[in-house]
């Protein structure tokens, strides 16, 4: 068998606690990996750490604390536990402009723009536009030829999704962090936005995270899955403890 390529994205050995008034919420990631062109789901119930998880991923939120945190990118690796340890904010911002992309559980589409200029934001604020032939190309095969200079109003909401993902890959981002990406959406379109996503991954090399609550829907669609196991640990304290369940899903 070939040899697998280095994770894009690799922790270990992670802790977050979040307090909130008289409650204390526990994160804990023993090892969490996502190689590029792989999608990886992260699922379980509303409060179990998905969106902690994901944010943390993002660069948004800080760990609490963490025994390897890194991302490759271009062949070089960055030490993320380290630039947040020294406060490096500049560095991590310069990552999160460039290296990622980011698909939002209700599309996130501004509707002032039109669907072409919403997909071309983020390259113009990462100052590398994305060009002619690569949008027209990712459109057709995401089945939006021919919306581009339409207002997202006038777009399903499947096809509003499949704008937020062309966007968020237009720019070419190593990793994809998508958060309930298939919510709005029936289950027949929810599959073929999971199908497209791998595609797009497996082509391009993109590393894909999808947060999401539908077990059935990943149960043989994506690379690896992580669930949570929750407990109450005293009357104040919630841990949940993130863990691998399956892999080599297709």
């Amino acid at each position: 068998m070939p040899e697998l390529p280095a994770p894009m994205v690799l922790l270990e050995g992670l802790t977050k606690t979040r307090t909130q008034s008289e409650s204390v919420f526990e994160l804990r990631v023993s090892r969490f990996s996502v190689r590029p062109g792989q999608v990886v789901a992260v699922t379980g119930e509303s409060g179990c750490g998905k969106s902690t998880l994901l944010d943390i991923l993002a660069l948004v939120m800080a760990p609490t604390r963490v025994d390897r945190f890194e991302l490759q990118n271009n062949g070089l690796q960055h030490d993320l536990a380290r630039l947040w340890n020294n406060g490096d904010e500049g560095t991590l911002s310069a990552l999160r402009r460039d290296t990622f992309g980011y698909v939002l559980q209700t599309g996130g589409l501004l509707p002032f723009l039109s669907v072409r200029r919403n997909i071309t934001l983020p390259g113009r604020i990462k100052g590398a536009p994305v060009s002619r032939n690569r949008l027209d190309t990712l459109a057709a095969r995401l089945g939006l030829a021919g919306y581009l200079d339409r207002m997202p109003s006038s777009l399903s909401i499947g096809q509003r999704q499949r704008a937020a993902i062309l966007r968020a890959l237009a720019h070419t981002p190593r990793v994809v962090l998508a958060d309930e990406p298939t919510a709005a959406v029936d289950r027949a379109r929810a599959r073929t936005i999971m199908d497209d996503m791998h595609a797009l991954a497996r082509d391009e090399g993109t590393a894909i995270v999808v947060v999401t609550h539908d077990t059935d829907l990943v149960a043989t669609g994506v690379d690896a899955t992580y669930t949570f196991d929750t407990s109450r640990i005293d009357h104040r304290t919630t841990r949940s403890i993130c863990r691998r369940v399956t892999e080599g899903g297709r």
